[in-house]
C-alpha cells in the first residue's frame, strides 16, 4: 500500500501507442481548444471577471477584435500588482519610470474610473512572449518552457494567428494523462525526486501570522505565483497564490488583505467546500523520497505551480504557542464584482491555528519542486538543451521594466488629469 501511495499508477490509456513524445506536435496539444481573448481597451474589471468565470489563469490580448495577432497576456500577476499600485504599495523599479504615471494610474481607479488592460498588461513580472508555429515539435516546446518561460502561444503556420496556449501545468497534465505512450517519460516517474536530484532548497515562504498584504508584496516583489505558509517551526501549513487574488475583487472582501494569511487559507478552504462541494484538504506538500509520479500527481490535482519539500513534522511537545487564526466565514461571491472598491476594515474574530484541516500531515520546509524544475529535467534526459531558469527569473525581472515603459507610453492619452482634478473622492491608502 506505501508503494502504491508514494508511486501512483499512471491513467489507463486504452490502445496507448507508444511514440517519441519528441515527435508530437504543439498543434496536437492545441487541437480544438477553445481560447477567449481580451483587447488591449478592455477594462482591468471585465477581464478580471472572465479569469474568475471561466477559471482561467491567463488571457491573450489583442491589439482589437479583428486582430488574429496577439501581443500580450493579462494573468493574476499583473491582478495582484494591481491591487498593490491601489493600496499604495506597489514599488516600481528605479529605471522603470516616473512615479507621477503610477501616481495617476491608482488616482483614477481609487475614484472608479475604467482602466484599460493596457496599462496593466506588464505590472506583473513576466518572462517573455514565446510564439511557436502548429508544426514545432514538442521537444522545441518543453525546451522553451523546461526554461522557466510559463506560457507560449501557437500560431497558424505562416502566419500570426494564434490558435491555442500551452502553459507549463498544460504540458505536465498533457505528460501525465499520456504517460503510457511515452516510454521514456513512464520510467521517469517511479524514480525518487531524491534519485533524480530535482529540486531548489532557496524557498520563499510567509509565516501565517504575517498579513494577507506581505504576501502579495512578496510574490510581486520576488516575481513568483505562490508562497509556502509556514508556522513558527517552518511547517507547512498551506499555500498562498496569485490566483487567490480573485477572493479579493470586492469592496467586502477588502478587510482579508490586513487579515492572517491562516485566516486567508480558512477562507479559501470553507470557499472550496461552499462553491466546488470539495471537502478534501489540499496537500501542496512532498518530502524526497517522494516519486515523481506522486509529486506530479499532486500538481495535476491540485492545479499548484509548485510542490513543497518537507521533512517530518516538529514535535508537537517543543512547539511555542500557536498564532491565532481568525473564525473561517465564507468569503462573499466572486463573481458580477465591483472589482477594487475600497471599504473600512473590520478585524475579523480568533480561534486556534489546529483548525486548519490537514496541518498535521504536513512537516518542516526544505525544499520546493516547480513545473519548471520537472520540465527542465524531462528536457535534459531527452538530450535537449534548455537554458538556466534562474537566468529566466532574473529576465523577466528586466522585462517588466521595459514592458512598463511601453504600455504606459501607449496608455498615457487615457489618463485624463482633468477628470482626475474633478473627482472630490478623499484619496485612499492603507498604510501597515
Amino acid at each position: 500500500m506505501a508503494d502504491l501511495l508514494s508511486t501512483p499508477p499512471l491513467p489507463k490509456q486504452e490502445g496507448a501507442i507508444p511514440r517519441d513524445w519528441r515527435s508530437v506536435s504543439a498543434g496536437e496539444l492545441v487541437d480544438q481548444q477553445v481560447l477567449r481573448f481580451v483587447e488591449l481597451d478592455t477594462p482591468v474589471e471585465s477581464a478580471c471577471q472572465m479569469l474568475i468565470d471561466h477559471g482561467l489563469s491567463s488571457l491573450p490580448i489583442r491589439t482589437s477584435p479583428d486582430d488574429e495577432s496577439v501581443c500580450g497576456t493579462f494573468d493574476y500577476t499583473d491582478l495582484n500588482a494591481f491591487l498593490l499600485l491601489i493600496m499604495g504599495l506597489y514599488q516600481p523599479e528605479e529605471d522603470e519610470l516616473d512615479l507621477s504615471s503610477f501616481e495617476e494610474l491608482a488616482k483614477k481607479a481609487r475614484a472608479g474610473g475604467s482602466i484599460p488592460v493596457k496599462l496593466v498588461k506588464d505590472l506583473g513580472k513576466k518572462g517573455p512572449f514565446v510564439t511557436v508555429p502548429e508544426s514545432a515539435p514538442l521537444s522545441k516546446v518543453v525546451e522553451v518552457l523546461g526554461s522557466g518561460v510559463h506560457r507560449i502561444a501557437v500560431v497558424r503556420e505562416g502566419t500570426n494567428r494564434v490558435v491555442g496556449m500551452i502553459s507549463q501545468l498544460r504540458l505536465i497534465r498533457f505528460f501525465w494523462e499520456y504517460g503510457r505512450c511515452f516510454p521514456s517519460i513512464e520510467a521517469l516517474y517511479p524514480c525518487s525526486l531524491r534519485d533524480l536530484n530535482i529540486g531548489s532548497t532557496e524557498v520563499i515562504s510567509i509565516n501565517g501570522d504575517k498579513k494577507v498584504l506581505d504576501a502579495l508584496e512578496v510574490m510581486n516583489s520576488e516575481g513568483v505565483s505562490s508562497l509556502a505558509v509556514v508556522d513558527n517551526h517552518y511547517n507547512v501549513v498551506g499555500n498562498i497564490s496569485t490566483t487567490d487574488v480573485k477572493y479579493l475583487t470586492r469592496s467586502s472582501s477588502i478587510p482579508l488583505l490586513k487579515s492572517t494569511c491562516f485566516h486567508f487559507l480558512s477562507v479559501i478552504l470553507t470557499d472550496r467546500g461552499l462553491n466546488d462541494g470539495k471537502d478534501s484538504y489540499p496537500v501542496f506538500h512532498v518530502n524526497p523520497l517522494s516519486s515523481l509520479a506522486h509529486t506530479v500527481a499532486k500538481i495535476v490535482a491540485t492545479q499548484a505551480h509548485r510542490m513543497w519539500i518537507v521533512e517530518t513534522p516538529s514535535p508537537a511537545s517543543t512547539a511555542p504557542p500557536t498564532p491565532t487564526l481568525p473564525h473561517a466565514v465564507p468569503p462573499p461571491p466572486i463573481s458580477h464584482s465591483p472589482v477594487f472598491s475600497v471599504s473600512a476594515f473590520s478585524p475579523p474574530g480568533a480561534s486556534s491555528l489546529g483548525s486548519i484541516p490537514g496541518i498535521s500531515m504536513s512537516g518542516r520546509l526544505t525544499g520546493v519542486v516547480s513545473l519548471t524544475d520537472i520540465l527542465h529535467l524531462i528536457a535534459k534526459s531527452a538530450g535537449l538543451a534548455p537554458e538556466d531558469p534562474s537566468e529566466a527569473r532574473r529576465q523577466r525581472r528586466r522585462s517588466s521594466s521595459s514592458s512598463m515603459r511601453a504600455s504606459f507610453d501607449q496608455g498615457r492619452g487615457s489618463l485624463d488629469l482633468r477628470e482626475l482634478r474633478e473627482h472630490r473622492g478623499g484619496s485612499f491608502e492603507i498604510r501597515r
